[in-house]
């Protein structure tokens, strides 16, 4: 049956069972709760969007309308809530909505090969060199601020298509944090929740294993462990044994990604394409208690694909003006075809966020790994990476809506005011909205690595 909306709760099983065992003493429900948050345990959540690729900031969120058309492109910019801001004609939805984000005008970093700069970007780490191995954020945030929830802390939604240079290594770092911090993975290619008869199989046993053999051995384990007096030498293993023990027998995890829990309405507000249904998923897993969800920005199929081409749409190479498989046509990396998908998935987001209260401890980031060139390349090659100025989203857990932060100058080439944000400073950003301090270390030895190096944008918090 369809759920209505709700709070999230991070309150565990386990408390839930604690205050009812209490029963009459002192510690009621509201304590707990109160207890909980002084404690901080209940924290803040991620849904963290990447457009891979390069999404061209002349096309999204900085138009240009001043500028000659070779520079300004196709696109006529439109007014948003916010007065005197403008995005393209492509983002209405978003336009309309301006009040619940910023605008990060002035992400500018040196690095134009996507295979580094996507590395950067997930690492938040100042070497972005395919020799690096610093976890992913969404591992860090895992490590040192867990989900007290019986569902995973860090879920991935949409697998990169492999075999191309952009595909993360997702398990990146893990040897020096621990693997349990590996993301989630949902979802491949056509196998997404877009299709009607889409399942989520990662919390189903081992084929042979049904969940009373499972508890059948987890009792014996348990009277193995107590008649030989074994003390708990790693609490840390025992705690996650106990959290993965809850995800394959709970419903809490299952529940958070089974679409079918919800309204068609809402799943049709959204969009029924892979892009609107998952980021209808990582509001339902963030309302779940799951700490950060990376969403990978991919549309679906494109008019006449019957299979994927690529899932890094935003890669917008191509020739100017020209139609059918261009930039600015319908196929594989055209934005006509990938921008009103992406506007409507991020338009329910965020009025779905807001309208079930989460949007206040939900950091949202939309951001991709470099910007465009301001003029087109030449025949057949469109813009260019350009990673000197570009644009990013954010919105929630703090972040003052319908606002911009920075400026580019008049062709969108330069950063004109404001600082340059790098990548590790938008993930510095990242780690303050959540709480997490990024002079924590980590590392085999347990010092050897810090968690960012940057400096945290805290002039977009209100």
């Amino acid at each position: 049956m369809p759920e209505r909306p709700r709070r999230r709760s991070t309150i565990s099983r386990r408390d839930l069972l604690r205050v009812g065992a209490i029963g009459g003493s002192a510690l009621t429900l509201p304590r707990l709760l109160q207890a909980e948050s002084q404690s901080g345990r209940s924290g803040r959540s991620c849904i963290l969007i990447i457009l891979s690729g390069g999404p061209g900031q002349h096309e999204t969120f900085d138009p240009k309308p001043e500028a000659p058309q070779e520079i300004r492109g196709l696109y006529a910019p439109i007014a948003t809530r916010t007065p005197g801001v403008q995005l393209t004609e492509m983002l209405p939805g978003l336009a309309q909505r301006s009040d619940r984000y910023c605008l990060i005008r002035s992400m500018s970093h040196g690095d134009v090969v996507h295979v580094s700069a996507v590395h950067t970007m997930l690492t938040a780490q100042t070497d972005g060199s395919p020799a690096n191995d610093s976890p992913f954020v969404g591992s860090l945030v895992s490590k040192f601020s867990p989900s007290p929830a019986d569902v995973p802390s860090y879920v991935w939604l949409h697998n990169m298509k492999t075999g191309t240079n952009k595909v993360p290594r997702y398990e990146s770092g893990l040897g020096e944090i621990g693997f349990q911090h590996a993301p989630l993975r949902i979802g491949y290619e056509l196998d997404n929740p877009s299709r009607p008869d889409f399942r989520v199989n990662e919390f189903d046993p081992r084929e042979g294993l049904t969940v009373d053999l499972l508890r059948n051995r987890r009792n014996l384990l348990d009277q193995l462990e107590q008649s030989a007096s074994l003390a708990t030498v790693n609490p840390e293993y025992d705690r996650y044994r106990e959290k993965a023990w809850n995800l394959l027998t709970g419903p809490g995890a299952r529940h958070a990604c089974d679409l079918n829990r919800e309204e068609q309405t809402t799943r049709d507000r959204y969009g029924r394409h892979p892009l609107g249904q998952y980021c209808l998923m990582a509001r339902r897993l963030v309302e779940a208690g799951v700490r950060l969800v990376t969403v990978t920005a991919w549309p679906g199929l494109a008019p006449g694909e019957t299979k994927p081409t690529v899932t890094q749409v935003w890669d917008t190479h191509d020739n100017l003006y020209k139609e059918g498989d261009s930039m600015f046509g319908s196929g594989p990396f055209g934005m006509k075809w990938s921008l009103p998908r992406l506007d409507q998935a991020l338009s329910a987001l965020f009025d779905d966020l807001h309208e079930r209260g989460l949007l206040e401890d939900t950091f949202v980031a939309v951001v991709g790994e470099f910007g465009r060139t301001p003029k087109f390349e030449g025949k057949g090659r469109g813009r260019g990476h350009w990673p000197n100025c570009y644009s990013a989203l954010v919105a929630g857990a703090g972040v003052e809506g319908g606002t911009v932060y920075g400026e580019s100058d008049r062709q969108g080439a330069y950063v004109a005011s404001g600082r340059p944000v790098s990548q590790v400073d938008f993930g510095a950003t990242l780690f303050h909205a959540l709480g997490i301090d990024p002079h924590q270390r980590y590392g085999r030895d347990g010092f050897s690595a810090r968690v960012n190096d940057g400096e945290p944008l805290l002039d977009i918090f209100g």
